[in-house]
């Protein structure tokens, strides 16, 4: 006989749940260090570009500090009131980061245009020590970003796979910063400081409604991607035993999907038989697919559905 899918194929909610919360847990001591570093860069530089990456990391200190709550959550093992588990939870905590960023957006692209509407606004000071808080910022970013990215292929985390993107969005306003600082320094070239400080908004508020979007979708109950589906139709076609299907549906929660199954077995099968072919089904894909949770139902072939 064989083995169980517990001895196969270990349930992956364990070490995934370790792996989200290290990554939840450097995501917020990234952006503790360096909200500390860019509002002692801001205070000395008075710079508008600095002070959009400062918003930015204070943000993601908020969201990273959500994300640390929504990933303690959603590990919770299923309950008599959450009986499909807590995953849910990853998608409120990156909707709620989509419309942090796109607050965050509007503040620094508001701010933007005013100082590029004025531009006597006094030049920046202390440049050295902006660049410095800029470099700082950058590579302890870019860190995180292979860490969290490492962890978002490996448990396929909303939470964590959102933090990433916004921090990928930040490697590049950082970045702007530092171009804004030697520009003014070392040109005179004052306002480009809010032009990019614009460009940075404009690509946050980008990237706030691309999470929105998924978290939306997710919590809407939208099905699997289509190459899930289709595989999971691929293997209940080709399932020795199983003479046709029907009423495949999934649902996405956070990193998990749901999946329900109606197959057509001979009605003449004993019961044992027949509970084995839909074992073996239901082992097959979660072994292709392990984050399924996978119900299957089995009819008798030939018979009108619904009798």
């Amino acid at each position: 006989m064989p083995a169980p899918l517990s001895e196969k194929h270990p349930d992956p909610l364990r070490a995934d749940a370790r792996l989200n919360l290290s990554a939840t847990l450097a995501s917020v001591s990234v952006a503790l260090v360096l909200s500390i570093a860019k509002l002692w860069a801001f205070a000395a530089t008075g710079s508008l570009s600095v002070a959009a990456a400062l918003a930015d990391s204070g943000l993601d200190l908020m969201m990273s500090l959500a994300g640390l709550a929504a990933v303690l959550y959603a590990a919770r093992p299923a309950d008599d009131d959450h009986t499909f588990g807590h995953t849910s939870v990853e998608d409120l905590a990156a909707l709620a980061q989509s419309l942090f960023i796109l607050v965050a957006a509007g503040v620094i692209g508001v701010a933007a245009i005013r100082r590029l509407w004025h531009p006597d606004t006094a030049p920046l000071a202390a440049a050295e020590a902006g660049i410095a808080v800029m470099v700082l910022s950058i590579v302890m970013t870019f860190g995180l970003v292979l860490w969290q990215g490492r962890v978002a292929r490996a448990t396929g985390s909303r939470v964590v796979a959102a933090d990433r993107l916004h921090y990928l969005g930040d490697l590049v306003p950082n970045v702007g910063a530092i171009v804004a600082l030697v520009a003014a320094q070392h040109f005179g070239l004052y306002q480009i400081d809010a032009v990019i400080a614009l460009a940075a908004a404009l690509m946050l508020a980008t990237g706030a409604v691309r999470i929105g979007r998924g978290a939306w979708d997710a919590l809407m109950d939208r099905a699997a991607d289509p190459a899930t589906v289709a595989g999971i139709e691929t293997l209940a076609r080709d399932w020795p035993g199983i003479e046709g299907f029907h009423d495949l549906q999934t649902r996405q929660a956070g990193s998990r999907v749901f999946v329900n199954l109606h197959v057509e077995l001979d009605g003449d099968l004993p019961l044992r038989e027949a509970h084995d072919i839909g074992a073996g089904l239901r082992a097959a894909i979660r072994a292709k697919y392990p984050r399924c949770e996978v119900i299957i139902h089995k009819d008798v072939a030939g018979r009108t559905r619904g009798d």
